[in-house]
This record gives structure tokens, sequence and C-alpha cells, in this order.
């Protein structure tokens, strides 16, 4: 498993005035990466989101980030919309863009929960790349703005918390995809 550090995005055109509102707009991605040994066909049918995954989240996950509940609506077709429901709140997901196989992109539309003090979740993706027949390496990727001070501490533990996040994601659909190449 290799785990890529927190980098920025280019902002996007933003009217901001002074260095702080411009650091609180800019975007952050995180991404994660996993080898799974399955079909990439196996991985993509596998694909989940957070709030999809049985059994509770690990003790420091639990402690630092809202309990999921459960996903509704449609997340198969680009445009579809997903409330994920957690305790305390929900997002709105909205299916961007799709690449059978390959990319899974998805952007939040509104966020009505707390994550961190003041994490504001703008989207993420879910990439394949087939190192062979029987191996995917399965990237997660998420994208955020903070207001969390000083941003020197702050986004070191943000991308801790963030990795951990895309681990505990990555190992459920990892052992879903592991277990369909089990079947006969």
């Amino acid at each position: 498993m290799k785990d890529a550090v927190a980098d920025p995005i280019a902002p996007a055109a933003l009217d901001t005035s002074g260095a702080a509102a411009r650091e609180w707009m800019e975007p952050v991605r995180v991404i994660t990466h996993m080898r799974v040994t399955a079909t990439p066909a196996q991985v993509w049918d596998s694909l989940m989101f957070y709030e999809s995954i049985e059994g509770t989240p690990p003790p420091l996950l639990r402690l630092l980030l809202p309990r999921p509940i459960r996903t509704q609506g449609a997340k198969s077709a680009v445009g579809d919309r997903a409330t994920c429901l957690y305790q305390g709140g929900h997002l709105l997901k909205q299916v961007t863009r799709i690449e059978p196989g390959r990319l899974y992109e998805f952007c939040v539309l509104e966020q009505h929960l707390a994550v961190g003090r003041t994490v504001r979740l703008s989207g993420g993706s879910y990439s394949l790349h087939e190192l062979s027949p029987e191996q995917v390496q399965l990237s997660i990727m998420t994208r955020y703005t903070s207001a969390n001070r000083p941003r020197l501490l702050a986004r070191p533990a943000e991308a801790a918390v963030c990795h951990l996040f895309h681990r505990h994601l990555l190992g459920a659909i990892r052992r879903k995809a592991e277990s369909l190449r089990e079947r006969p």
C-alpha cells in the first residue's frame, strides 16, 4: 500500500480578498492507493461509499468522523444524486464522471455535517489501474477545503485522518472484490 501526501489543486477562479481567505478557498486533495488481487471488473463491481460499509468503523474513525448510517438514491450514472446519511447530518453527492472499469468521480453538492471543525468536502473519486489481469491498483481521492489553523499543523493532521478513512474504505472494497474472485 502506498499513500500519497496531501497536495493542493489549482484553485478555481475565486473572488477572494486577503491571503487567509485564499488559503481557506484553496482545495486540498488527498489520495490513497491499495493493490487488490482481483480482476478490474470484480473491483469495479465492489466500489462503495463509506456509508455502505457494513459493520462499525475502527475506533479512531468513530472518534474523529460522524458515524455513517446509509446511502439513499441512485449513484450509477452521471448526474445521479445520492444522499449519504450520518448521525447528525448528511452529504448530498452527485456523480460527475464515469469511465466504466477505470474512473468514478463525484462532487459534494450539500454538506450538513460536521467534519473536523471547519472542513468542507467538495468531492472525490475512485480510479482503477490494471497491474495484471488479476491485480488492480485502486486509488481513492478526497477533495476538501479547510479553515483549520495553523495550516502548517492542520494539513498533515487532516491528511492522516483522510488516509485512515481511505484505508478503511479500500479494505472493505478489497475484501468484497477478493470474495467475488473466490466464488466459482
